[in-house]
């Protein structure tokens, strides 16, 4: 089942798209929807009630606006730095690796875990926003992002799965200079416009987190092909790590990692210019396509 957030006749909408993924229906979901998105169906399900109505007839895709499937996450997104094998290399070999203390530093021995804050949130086709004199360093991260359904704390590896809603895919784009320069990643991971979510969200049933490919183009040109095979931490081990200290709630977010490609591994690094067009595609769910802009 996919499910869209979305804006048509002026109104925010929740609906699930058709097999074809040509029309969308409404759910009836109540006025909530208006101010949280898909994140009132999620808590809804988390509670063992059933899809909702429809609150309308479908309409066709091509008519609505696509919204971030969930426009306002109740809290920050858990993200998860160096966790495919090959991009932890990567970015070990960058020089803009802080988490390494000593050779050897390049793979985690546990997943590094920071966060986005909710408002760095943007829509499918909304722009990604260089902010001109504060950095020129923007760099793009493809990523799976898992969606918490049933909640828990101390949730262990081997039940993990059983709290997981869906998946959606995340752009964690980062100003690579704030991030080398404050050591904790937050700022340079939460700039306005640097959390691109969508198109819409995949539920658990129809997605294989575990086995799934991962793609970015900037422009034409392919840069990041990776599979989840390669993460070096498995979704359950994040659910597990994240949990054992900390409640997790229906709706929250793990963006799961980037495969190796990212704009800081080249040499010279190929940071996002203004006019660029960055394309996420992730098997089993679909596009996310978003404009880069100078602010």
């Amino acid at each position: 089942m996919k499910i869209a957030t979305y804006w048509h006749a002026g109104t925010r909408h929740v609906g699930r798209l058709s097999a074809d993924g040509s029309t969308v229906t409404p759910l009836a979901l109540g006025e909530r929807v208006r101010d949280i998105g898909a994140l009132a169906l999620v808590e809804r399900m988390a509670l063992g009630l059933p899809l909702p109505e429809a609150a309308g007839p479908a309409v066709p895709l091509a008519s609505v606006r696509l919204d971030a499937p969930l426009p306002r996450p109740r809290r920050n997104i858990f993200c998860v730095g160096k966790n495919y094998h090959e991009h932890a290399r990567e970015f070990a070999q960058s020089g803009f690796d802080t988490s390494i203390a000593k050779p050897g530093d390049d793979i985690p021995s546990h997943p590094i875990i920071f966060s986005k804050v909710p408002e760095s949130v943007i829509a499918p086709g909304a722009a990604i926003r260089i902010p001109a004199g504060i950095s020129e360093a923007i760099d793009y991260e493809a990523e799976l992002a898992v969606v918490i359904g049933r909640g828990g704390r101390g949730i262990p590896a081997a039940r993990a799965m059983e709290h997981v809603w869906g998946y959606t895919i995340i752009n964690d784009v980062t100003a690579r200079d704030w991030q080398q320069r404050h050591k904790q990643w937050l700022l340079g991971k939460s700039f306005d416009t640097f959390c691109p979510m969508g198109p819409w969200l995949v539920t658990a049933d129809e997605l294989n987190g575990a086995d799934t490919g991962v793609r970015c183009w900037i422009n034409d040109e392919l840069r990041q092909d990776a599979r989840t095979t390669d993460l070096i931490f498995a979704i359950p081990t994040l659910i597990e790590t994240i949990s054992t200290g900390i409640t997790l709630h229906p709706g929250d977010l793990i963006a799961t990692g980037t495969p190796v490609g990212v704009g800081i591994g080249f040499k010279p690094p190929r940071y996002l210019q203004s006019g660029d067009r960055v394309r996420i595609e992730i098997e089993g769910i679909g596009v996310l396509e978003n404009p880069v802009e100078r602010s």
